[in-house]
Formats: C-alpha cells, structure tokens, sequence
C-alpha cells in the first residue's frame, strides 16, 4: 500500500476536550470562597462594564448589526436599552467589560482576563431565562451564573499556567472562546458528547494574533477583541446544538491539528485537575485602569508623587524595577498612537500618577496626552530593570506576585527611597483591604448610569451572596437595564 494516504479513521476525542467536557458537565463546585469570590468578580465586571458606556469609542460598537433589529425574548445588555441575539448580546457585554481593562486578571505563563466570558454567560442566560419564562418554565438562577463563571474562570486559567500562546504570536483570546464554548454549551442544555464536539469547533478555530496588542499596531481592537470571542462561542455552541459533527482530534491530527499548525508541535501542560483554583486566585483591579503588570509600579507612583511633584523638572532618572512579563509586554519607547497604545506602556502609566497623584480612564485619551509634555520628559528619563526574584515570583503557585519598584534620582546627587510593592490591592493576599474598595468602586460605577434609588437596589442586591444566587437572571437583568 502507498504511503502517500491518510488513514481515514475517526479516532476518540483528544484527552484535553474529554477532561474539560468532565468538569462542565460532571464537576460541582464546593467552594464558598470561589461563589463569594465569583459574586465580586460579578459587580466589578458589570461596574466597569457601565463605567465604559461614558466613551463613544465604546458605545460605537454596540446594538444590533442591522439598526432597529428587535429581537423576541433577546439578551439585554447592562446599562443600556438593547435587547439582542444571544451571540450579539455577547459581543456587546464583552466589548464594554473589558474596554477600560479595569477588572479582574490572570497571570501566569499567559495572561488574560477569565471575566470575558462572562459577555456569552450572561446573554445566554438572560436569553435562556426569558424564553423559558414565556413558556412557563423556570429561569436559570445568578446561582447558575456564577457557577458557570467559576468553571470558565478555571478553564481558561489552568490552561494558562505552564502553556504560553503569546510566545508563539497568538492572543490570550482563544481561551475566552474555549472556556465560554464550554459552558455555554452546558447551558443550553448540550451533553458530554456536545460539549466536546463544541470545543472541537472552538478550537478548529485557530487563533488571533497579538498584533494588536503590541507597537507598532496597538490599537482598540484589544478592547473589543474578548467580546468577539466570547460571542463566537456562544454561535458555536448554537451550532454544535442543532447537531454539527465535531472534531475529534482536532489538537493531536498530524500536520493539520492545533499543535502542529499553531503551537510548534508542542502539547498543551495541564498543570493540575480542573477545580475551582483560579476564581479564588483571581487578581482585581481595584484602583487604577492599568495593564495588570503595572498595577504596583502605578501604586509606586502614587506614593512618590507628593515628594516628586514639585521636582519634577529636577529629576536626573528614574530606575524601575520590574518582572520579565511586564518589560516583554508593556515596556516602550516612542510615540503613542491612542488610548489603546497608552494604557499598555509601563512608562506611560508610571509617569501620570508622579505628575498627578492618581491614574484615570480619562489619562488616556488623545487630548490629555497632547496638553501635558512632562509625561514623555519622564517617560524619556525612565531605566527599565529586571529582578530576577520578581520574575520568578510571578510564576510561583505560591506567590503569583506582581512585583515592581521605583526610585527617583534628583540632579543634585539626591534621591528618593526605593519605593516596592509586591502584590497588588486586588491580591488575593490583600482580599481583606481589597473587598471594600471594590465594593465602593461597583456603587460609583452604577452611579454614572442609573438613578440613586436603582443604584442602591442592585448594590445590596449584589452584597447580599444568598440573596443574589436566588434571583432569576430576567429579573438581575431587568434591574439593569435601561428602559
């Protein structure tokens, strides 16, 4: 027989699709700390979700893809008036949870942002819930919410610990789209077999390239680029439940699967059992919209800035410590092209906060850029240094630290003390300073979308862990929407 054939047998699905089908569909979740953790990480991503509907560049993107298209039972989107398909509902609440990039985190051999996949958990379950209401049957339950999140949040997570997509080109954004087609899926109802057949077509997919993400392409595309995949995954889990065949070795078939094509042959690490590790792990960003890897340099900043401020024109340079993630991904020099190029430039994000005291949405934009030229005098001062200690502690289990350290060096032979901060206020190991902080930021975001009174009705809503899993989804989002 010729060696120049394929042997055409379908073989089992690879293990990976089986392993994550078994804790969609088979797994509980025993954790309290993950549901308490999930509830938080529910009103800062809804929070900041209204917070971007302040930004046209946001609000551009969002309604139906035909105008005036009204859609029977459809998904609403927070703080707005839309009601859509579940697949454009998604890409809506995604866009506009991840536009000012000030929620919670991932950080491991990838980076991400697991509350993604909350734009394809909430539309499917506000579709899934007015549909059944209409029909007479129960609604899903927020309970049933952030279980889902839960299980997302672990999905994309662990497959992030040991397995770097970015060192290969590829965008952090395919797994939203696994982890979402995973447990979207579940909800509609799909079995074992249907979910692995849905993330066979998650997958197949293949991958968006960070261009986008990095100089001298960085542009908004990042902001709506989880929005897109998250969507994606909710129309692959539509299809796959209307019967379409999957993939079954769609990572390991020689030369046309995933490893071969996209991952130089390499096999994906699963560095430990799907359980509930990253939800309680996660990190939130509580204070500053900043690309995560500079949350303790902006916290550095701020904490210099009343013994710089007045210096400014004095300062000779300024030595950055820092951790190899943050210089591969956030370090540049040069001219920012938007917002977008802004809020992923480490220099950038260090040098408001030591000219101002703090670090906005609104620092971001084109006009306040081009009125202050003392940003890019720092930024032309700042030294970019690696410790070998923050780099490793980054990828420790144990720690997951973030660590960076700023000293100033004055023209006169002065300077300030080394100013460090390991873990971020949205640490795990700083929940109890945290919490707070995050539960004031959620009101004040609801503030600059509803009425005092609505407000405060989703607030204690949301404070309340019994009282929110019990709610029906249609009437978590009836509370917010905008009529």
């Amino acid at each position: 027989m010729s060696n120049n054939v394929d042997i055409n047998q379908r073989p089992e699905p690879d293990e990976l699709l089986q392993t994550i089908a078994d804790y969609v569909v088979n797994d509980g979740i025993n954790s309290q700390e993950a549901y308490n953790t999930a509830r938080n990480c529910l009103m800062d991503t809804l929070g900041c979700g209204l917070l971007a509907l302040r930004f046209p560049e946001c609000t551009k993107h969002l309604g139906p893809v035909v105008p005036g298209t009204v859609v029977r039972h459809g998904a609403r989107v927070p703080g707005t008036s839309h009601e859509l398909d579940p697949v454009m509902a998604a890409f809506n609440i995604g866009c506009i949870i991840r536009w000012l990039d000030f929620n919670d985190t991932w950080l491991a051999a990838e980076w991400g942002h697991p509350s993604d996949n909350l734009g394809g958990i909430l539309a499917t379950a506000d579709y899934l819930s007015r549909v059944a209401v209409a029909e007479g049957r129960a609604p899903l339950t927020m309970r049933d919410v952030l279980t889902a999140m839960i299980k997302a949040h672990e999905i994309q997570g662990v497959l992030a610990l040991q397995n770097s997509y970015n060192r290969v080109g590829l965008d952090h954004v395919l797994l939203v789209r696994v982890a979402s087609v995973a447990v979207v899926t579940k909800m509609l109802g799909g079995d074992r077999d249907q979910v692995i057949d849905a993330l066979s077509q998650a997958w197949v997919d293949g991958c968006s390239l960070r261009t986008y993400r990095h100089a001298p392409n960085a542009g908004s595309r990042k902001s709506w680029a989880a929005g897109d995949a998250t969507a994606r995954a909710v129309r692959l889990a539509m299809i796959t439940m209307k019967g379409e065949m999957g993939l079954p070795s769609v990572l390991t078939a020689p030369k046309w699967g995933f490893y071969d094509v996209l991952f130089d042959g390499n096999v994906f690490d699963l560095a430990q059992p799907f359980s509930a590790y990253v939800m309680e792990n996660v990190l939130f960003k509580i204070s500053f919209p900043a690309e995560f890897h500079a949350q303790t340099a902006v916290e550095c900043a701020v904490t210099l800035h009343p013994e710089v401020f007045e210096r400014l024109d004095q300062i000779e340079k300024i030595v950055v410590t820092t951790h190899e993630s943050a210089i591969r991904i956030i370090s540049k020099v040069g001219d920012l092209a938007n917002p977008a190029d802004r809020d992923h430039c480490l220099q950038y994000m260090i040098a408001v906060p030591l000219i101002y005291g703090d670090l906005v949405a609104e620092h971001y934009e084109d006009d306040f850029h081009a009125n202050d030229g003392r940003i890019d005098q720092l930024r032309d001062k700042m030294e970019i240094v690696e410790d070998k200690r923050y780099s490793e502690e980054y990828l420790d289990q144990d720690k997951r630290s973030i660590a960076n350290a700023i000293q100033i060096f004055f023209n006169d032979g002065t300077s300030t003390d080394k100013v460090e901060v390991e873990y971020p206020i949205g640490h795990r190991r700083r929940r109890v300073e945290g919490i707070p902080i995050l539960e004031r930021k959620f009101k004040n975001n609801l503030l600059t979308r509803f009425p005092p009174q609505q407000s405060e009705k989703i607030y204690q809503c949301c404070l309340d862990q019994a009282t929110l899993e019990a709610l029906p989804v249609n009437e978590f989002m009836d509370m917010m929407t905008i009529n």
